[in-house]
């Protein structure tokens, strides 16, 4: 569909600044009705800033946001839902003790109806279901649903209000490749009905399949824009980082001794979230092990196995062939296991340090930082200081405050901080989310040479390309079950994506009975 000429947005001259930090420098750019535009940008330039702003939730030094031709007041957030404008947040912003129709509804109605007309909005709901493919259950607790489901609660959400704009921040980073294309033809179906749609993601061969243009922001400036019909991924990469980027080459691995070994582990479900049974799994010195699926279905628990913070209810772990009685974190960081933990608010930092206490938060017994009980600050600030030059960590320097950066700064001093510290084992969860393409191509270059260097990888994440790109063996894991190994090369997008929603584990027990 060819967009309306019809304006239904226009930033001009944006401009915020924290404190000597500039994060939007007079942007200026629009959007038409019914058209997509992809904002693009390395991690700190700017995207999150500029579309708080938006979304009332930042007021602007300076500048005007028009939709559909009326000025907004900044920083209210009422006015931009009023004016129809609608986000989606890549972590669902959901009650799980509600239902499906509850958390649409919730704020949409009026304060002081006397009664509410759940009849006509469970009505409403169920026509727009049907109207745009978005299959759910009005009555179903949210709690319930897979991450596919909560992501069409969430786009119901916005549809209900009758949003006019709407902006998608990396809508498919937790989605199956067969739920992805089953969001892409829904927004379809709504941009045809005249929907606004910024899309902000990290997957460029997703900003080609569904943007009709592309805005770029480098340290909060636009520095340029492109139509997706008169560009490549190459290209976009290159415009993102103001230079070529260039993806890691992925050798054959040699194997050597399994590092860490988990041998019929079970361990207790967490509220909805599954335990897992009778897991068996090698880690290997000099080997990528990929761990594919959906969000939920058992990653967390196999990620706090490794980690240390959770001890399996039954079954085995043992370490370089020492099986292993109390299991805590503090004997797994003895062990040599580093984490890179999928959270990086909640169990990767603490908000309130600075980016050197941060960099030493699981090493700070180490003779390099401590003796006698005494901190060494000044090699607790050196060794800060390399990883923010090292991994290109966006900040003031290292002693800002870590909740000063933006998330995938955050994620880089996590890395380096991992990395750092030459680990045998590498528990890798969700390492690139949020980061640029030159990030990403550095985390991974990065990951391989640890692995060559003959440290055991395990990769947890929900980019079945990331996955299938760098892992040397790739398991599916779908309600705490792990799928048999399959080789690099072996399974298509599509064959594992079946394994992901549980298809796979079904026609496994057919073919054995």
């Amino acid at each position: 569909m060819t967009p309306s000429p019809v304006e239904a947005l226009s930033l001009e001259g944006i401009t915020k600044r924290f404190g000597a930090l500039t994060a939007n420098d007079a942007v200026s750019f629009s959007l038409r009705e019914g058209e997509v535009v992809a904002l693009l940008g390395e991690n700190g330039a700017g995207k999150t800033t500029l579309m708080n702003i938006l979304f009332g939730q930042y007021a602007a030094d300076s500048g005007t946001v028009r939709v559909f031709g009326k000025t907004l007041p900044s920083g209210n957030s009422r006015a931009a839902l009023d004016a129809g404008v609608g986000m989606v947040h890549q972590h669902f912003t959901l009650a799980d003790n509600l239902t499906v129709q509850e958390n649409i509804t919730l704020g949409a109605e009026p304060l002081f109806r006397l009664r509410a007309d759940r009849a006509g909005a469970r009505q409403r709901i169920l026509d727009l279901s049907e109207k745009y493919h978005l299959s759910v259950a009005p009555d179903a607790r949210v709690g319930a649903l897979t991450v596919g489901e909560r992501q069409r609660v969430e786009i119901l959400k916005a549809l209900y209000r009758d949003v006019r704009i709407l902006i998608l921040d990396e809508p498919t980073a937790v989605l199956t490749p067969q739920e992805a294309e089953d969001l892409f033809t829904t927004l379809r179906l709504a941009i045809a009905d005249g929907l606004s749609i910024i899309f902000i993601s990290h997957k460029l061969h997703e900003v080609m399949a569904i943007a009709d243009r592309v805005v770029v922001l480098r340290h909060g400036k636009v520095t340029g824009g492109v139509n997706t019909k008169e560009t490549d991924k190459a290209a976009l990469a290159a415009l993102m980082m103001g230079t070529q980027t260039e993806t890691p080459k992925v050798a054959n691995a040699s194997p050597g001794a399994p590092l860490l070994t988990l041998t019929n582990v079970t361990t207790r479900n967490k509220g909805s979230a599954p335990g897992l049974k009778d897991v068996t799994l090698s880690l290997k010195a000099g080997q990528i092990i990929g761990l594919a699926g959906v969000s939920g279905n058992g990653q967390a628990a196999i990620a706090d196995v490794v980690g240390g913070t959770l001890a399996p209810t039954t079954g085995t772990l043992d370490i370089g062939g020492r099986k292993q009685g109390n299991w805590s974190p503090r004997i797994a960081v003895q062990n040599g296991i580093a984490r890179i933990p999928e959270d990086r608010h909640k169990t990767g930092t603490i908000s309130d340090f600075d980016l050197t206490e941060n960099a030493i938060l699981e090493r700070y017994t180490d003779a390099e930082f401590s003796k006698s009980g005494w901190l060494n600050w000044r090699a607790a600030r050196n060794f800060a200081s390399e990883i923010i030059q090292k991994y290109d960590v966006r900040c003031p320097g290292p002693d800002t405050p870590i909740r000063l950066l933006s998330g995938g700064n955050m994620q880089k001093l996590i890395l380096g901080r991992t990395l750092e510290a030459n680990p045998n084992v590498i528990l890798a969860n969700q390492p690139v989310r949020g980061l640029d393409i030159g990030a990403v191509n550095y985390v991974h270059s990065q990951l391989l040479a640890a692995r060559d260097r003959g440290a055991a990888v395990l990769l947890i994440s929900e980019d079945l390309d990331e996955i299938m790109t760098l892992s040397d063996v790739v398991h599916v894991i779908y309600d705490g079950q792990l799928s048999p190994a399959f080789t690099r090369g072996q399974k298509s997008p599509a064959e594992l994506g079946l394994w992901m929603a549980g298809q796979g584990y079904e026609s496994e027990v057919r073919d054995a009975s």
